[in-house]
């Protein structure tokens, strides 16, 4: 399942790092927000259509959680513009109320990745204030380089746009150089469509070990905190690095 001879990190730079599902839990809260908005859009919860689009939702982990909601109403742009304001706003409520659980040892990784030489990117499919709402919570602001979501790149996974925008951002000179991680097939596709040679995927999130392989992960592990043993990075540097 790992690498044991370190050849994925070498020259390695950039450590991009999707969030929910591999470095924090989320506790349900996403699809309590959902359901939610399409209640309030008058989807009856538990009828046919609810369902439908309940399984959407879980059939696409990874991808833009609005995007469900624009394509399921694209022929009523106002009424989509208003599931995705009212979906964001159940979701920036129950992140503010019960936050989100840290995947155990996430954090150390972060700090070993930059102790290792490093830069490091956190990156979700929510909005820029649920993502800042979500990282004052975890106490995690300033704990990575760079943090990203789809406004700040264009599109969402499995669109390789978050990853070149953090090559961009981060001035790494080569897309090879950058390990993506990430729980879910869109993450690992995102990775490769991007360019990167050490996509890896964990096991902590919504896809198992052989759907990551198939998308074609490069290695799978069973935690973002095995990641730092593929790069070599010490276990006894500290979490933070200022």
């Amino acid at each position: 399942m790992g690498a044991p001879d370190g050849r994925i990190g070498r020259d390695l730079e950039l450590a991009f790092l999707d969030m929910s599902g591999t470095v924090f839990h989320d506790n349900g809260i996403m699809e309590r927000a959902f359901g939610a908005t399409l209640a309030g859009l008058g989807v009856e919860p538990g009828g046919e259509r609810f369902r439908r689009l309940l399984d959407a939702l879980r059939d696409t982990p990874g991808h833009s959680r609005t995007a469900v909601l624009e394509n399921h109403f694209a022929a009523e742009p106002a009424r989509a513009r208003r599931a995705v304001r009212d979906f964001e706003r159940h979701l920036d409520a129950l992140v503010a109320e019960e936050g989100v659980r840290p995947v155990e040892g996430a954090e150390e990784a972060v700090g070993r990745l930059r102790r290792a030489g490093l830069q490091v990117c956190l990156a979700t499919g929510y909005n820029r204030h649920t993502l800042n709402t979500i990282l004052e919570r975890l106490d995690w602001m300033g704990l990575a380089d760079l943090s990203l979501c789809p406004s700040d790149a264009g599109r969402a996974r499995p669109w390789p746009d978050m990853v070149l925008t953090a090559v961009l951002a981060l001035d790494v000179g080569d897309v090879r150089r950058v390990l993506v991680v990430g729980d879910t097939v869109a993450d690992v596709q995102a990775g490769l469509r991007a360019g990167s040679t050490a996509v890896v995927g964990v096991r902590t999130g919504a896809h198992d070990a052989a759907a990551l392989r198939r998308a074609g992960a490069h290695v799978v592990v069973d935690s973002v905190r095995d990641v730092p043993d593929l790069v070599g990075a010490s276990p006894l540097s500290p979490a933070r690095t200022g």
